[in-house]
């Protein structure tokens, strides 16, 4: 009897007599016949009572549910058993016997049967080739097919539109190729496949696990398989997904237009397969979005199209420039920006109900709605769509513009959860899009401050010729405190700047303009280079004093700076340069040849008590300088050194125009999209003055030789064609020799220069400096400065290490030759 109750599920195949003709192993240990003892003998001599009516046609299904039937064991006791008949037919449909799955009696197998066939999930036994040997009727249900239309039928024949893998891009196989691999390795497995259910426009994902059916020998004889729907679990995680993208990848650039066209792309293809976001174009300009009092939704409102993605675009096109789109009065779009709320359009067809018109899970029930919503709009169909979702771009408690999301492709319709994912990537678009357009109002005003600081126009000299290029950060860094200028100083000589602020935004475009304002106000007193910048040291630490706040006031901001001060002079071509922390220029020789500037540069301004020094090389005629800011040079993929290398490669053809020069470097060396700080450069081209242009003269300390001096000046004034200028060139002369060799010390030196004005210089060895008083009615003296002051164009005095030296310069009449 141990055997007896060890013995498995049995199987008999009867013919259409009613006459055995297959036996399996499991029936002989079940019932000790053998194959050789039944097989062609009536199955009604196996029953222990007579035939029970209906045997075996409607056998298990009919009356007496559980099928129970006594059979004759060969050592003639009684086997209490189950029998579930299974029809057979041929190809034809004509009916060729029945299949009988023996179990012994007992309520475990009959409850089992019962749990196997109503369980709620989807059942299936397939033999090694992939036909149907058994399905439950929940997988029935699935599959729109009952058990006798699919049984021997192929899996892959049969449903070719369910064989795919929810995650092709994963390389996961299709459901049969799961199967199969089962069912030849014997290797259980698990997968997600999504399908259409028949009659149903929502995506089903469904979670399967599949398990080979061994036998005692450990043969694999069949594969089974359970799945349940996970359509609810599914497109919630994938609204997870949609949002967790969104939130790295909308807001990455301070762009309107940029953030426009990332909320655009986001949720397609994974959500739905057109999106439009249209905007105030106020919004597009940075500027305050108009209040909702300055709208109707009974007006037609015009807004600009700043971005458009169609799951149909391949990519390749570029996004469009923002154009305007009207919404005519009473349109949807109007009415959700009048109110604020958003609306969901569906068709008909997608809006009529059922189990799965508004999808699986609490969004199915149209409880979950927003009252109004859905709204069923037949012009959808015309338009091509299948549903519609509007939402208006609000942030901060200003309307930006509307967002349309729209369904084409897809039959699934909007659910109540889909409306809620709409709202939440509108909403974390609109705070990124709203700050974008105040970080582009900050940057237009730092960037038109910035602008208005900077030399509008180089001034007019002869030492060098000059040309100039300023470009701030690309979009989405802010404006710098880059700048640049060329001072005219006294001697025919001209000063180059260049300079970089730390920081950004309007308080480094402010600071800028106070350094540059300090820059030339010490340039006008004639400072070396070295003693200019620790002059400019000491304002940048009085200036970073003044933003620590006393109580009343918050801090501006950072402060420091760089700086280079060169100064040439055409008469004897030395070119002196001091630098604050700021890279060095370069030169390129007229030979092609370039270096850097042999110079050492100094600590940055605003760190204060460490010396600046002076460097003095002399260059050819015709040398171009190149001075220029860090965010010329700095790059991340590339050190310092390579980028100063390539910009000396730039460089050498520098016989073209400098205007030309300056765009070709500027080209060469800054890519649009990669442009994170501020780049100036000013290049200039030495010229020499002609030494027949300058003429000088050693004066002794005698008042004999002031009569001397003044007939040499007259004399060389009147060789160069300039004699309407000789009277005024007379009497200064004449005074600053005078005050030359009354209060100060030898040697002293007489020069004239005739450059775009005629300047006259008076040198001596004091270090004392004249200064300009009025006399008063019975004075003798003190008249000499103020009547240089009022012959000339402007006068001066500058120091050097050996004296100092008075000038004065005066216009050279408009006859004159060149």
């Amino acid at each position: 009897m141990a055997g007896k109750q060890d013995a498995p599920t049995a199987a008999v195949v009867v013919d259409a007599d009613g006459v055995v003709s297959g036996w399996s192993e499991g029936a002989t240990l079940l019932l000790g016949w053998t194959a050789a003892d039944t097989v062609g003998r009536p199955v009604a001599e196996l029953l222990a009572d007579p035939v029970p009516p209906g045997f075996p046609e409607d056998y298990g299904v009919g009356p007496d549910p559980t099928g129970f039937v006594p059979l004759r064991h060969r050592d003639g006791s009684t086997v209490d058993a189950v029998l579930t008949a299974h029809p057979l037919r041929g190809t034809d449909n004509r009916a060729l016997g029945h299949v009988l799955t023996v179990q012994r009696w007992g309520r475990r197998p009959v409850i089992a049967d019962r749990a196997f066939e109503q369980c709620p999930f989807a059942l299936g036994v397939y033999d090694p080739e992939l036909r149907f040997l058994w399905i439950n009727a929940s997988s029935g249900r699935v599959i729109a097919h009952t058990e006798e239309q699919v049984l021997g039928k192929k899996y892959r024949e049969l449903f070719p539109e369910f064989d795919r893998s929810l995650f092709p891009e994963r390389d996961d196989k299709p459901y049969t190729d799961a199967l199969a691999e089962v069912a030849s390795t014997g290797k259980a497995t698990r997968l997600i496949t999504v399908f259409h259910p028949r009659g149903s426009d929502y995506a089903n994902a469904w979670a399967t696990s599949i398990w080979p059916v061994r036998d005692a020998d450990g043969k694999v004889r069949a594969v089974a398989n359970w799945g349940f729907d996970m359509s609810a679990e599914y497109w919630a995680r994938q609204r997870l997904l949609i949002l967790n993208e969104a939130s790295g990848g909308i807001g990455r650039t301070l762009d309107v237009i940029g953030t426009a066209e990332e909320l655009a792309r986001t949720p397609v293809p994974g959500f739905v397969d057109l999106v439009t976001v249209d905007l105030f174009d106020e919004v597009l300009r940075g500027e305050e979005p108009p209040s909702p009092p300055t709208f109707n939704p009974r007006e037609a409102l015009t807004l600009s199209r700043a971005a458009r993605h169609s799951a149909r675009d391949d990519g390749s096109s570029l996004p469009e420039r923002p154009k305007p789109v009207s919404h005519a009065a009473g349109s949807v779009a109007a009415r959700c920006m009048a109110t604020g709320r958003s609306t969901v359009e569906l068709t008909a067809e997608s809006g009529q109900g059922g189990e799965w018109a508004f999808g699986p899970g609490l969004a199915a029930d149209p409880a979950h709605w927003p009252p109004g919503n859905p709204v069923i709009d037949e012009s959808l169909a015309e338009d091509g769509l299948t549903g519609r979702i509007t939402v208006p771009l609000r942030a901060r408690g200003a309307l930006l513009g509307v967002v349309v999301f729209s369904r084409r492709d897809r039959p699934e319709a909007f659910t109540a959860d889909d409306l809620i994912l709409a709202e939440e990537l509108t909403a974390k678009a609109a705070v990124a899009i709203d700050n974008a357009r105040r970080y582009s109002r900050e940057r237009t005003t730092a960037l038109t401050l910035q602008r208005s600081l900077l030399p509008q126009r180089l001034p007019s000299q002869e030492a060098v010729e000059v040309a100039s290029r300023y470009l701030p950060a690309g979009t989405g860094s802010e404006v710098g405190g880059d700048w640049f200028d060329v001072i005219p100083l006294s001697g025919a000589r001209v000063a180059l700047v260049v300079g970089d602020v730390v920081g950004h935004g309007l308080h480094a475009s402010a600071s800028m303009g106070r350094l540059r304002t300090a820059v030339r106000t010490l340039a006008d007193v004639d400072l070396p280079p070295d003693e200019l910048l620790t002059h400019l040291d000491d304002l940048v630490l009085h200036l970073a004093s003044d933003h620590h706040p006393g109580g009343h006031f918050q801090p501006t901001g950072e402060s420091g700076a760089t700086c280079l001060y060169a100064v040439y002079d055409p008469v004897s071509r030395r070119f002196t340069v001091a630098s604050a922390g700021h890279p060095l220029p370069l030169v390129v020789f007229p030979d092609g040849t370039s270096m850097p500037v042999p110079a050492q540069p100094g600590p940055p301004l605003g760190i204060g008590g460490l010396p600046f020094e002076a460097t003095e090389v002399e260059l050819p005629e015709g040398s171009l300088l190149a001075l220029y800011t860090d965010g010329l040079v700095e790059s991340r993929e590339r050190d310092v050194d390579q980028r100063i290398a390539e910009l000396l490669r730039v460089l050498r053809p520098s016989a073209t125009s400098l205007e030309t020069l300056c765009d070709t470097v500027m080209d060469a060396m800054l890519l649009p999209d990669r442009r994170t700080d501020d780049a100036a450069l000013l290049l200039a081209r030495t010229h020499a003055l002609d030494p027949h242009h300058v003429a000088d003269w050693d004066v002794e300390a005698d008042f004999a030789q002031v009569q001397q001096a003044r007939q040499a000046a007259v004399d060389q004034v009147e060789a160069w064609g300039l004699a309407e200028a000789a009277f005024i060139t007379e009497l200064v002369v004449s005074e600053l020799v005078t005050n030359a060799i009354r209060y100060g010390e030898p040697p002293i030196r007489l020069r004239l220069i005739r450059d775009t004005s005629l300047i006259c210089e008076v040198s001596d060895g004091s270090n004392t400096a004249p200064h300009l008083r009025r006399a008063r009615a019975f004075d003798e003296g003190g008249r000499g400065l103020l009547l240089v002051a009022q012959l000339t164009q402007g006068w001066g005095t500058r120091h050097s290490s050996d004296g100092k030296t008075i000038w004065c310069a005066q216009a050279l009449p408009l006859s004159s030759p060149g």
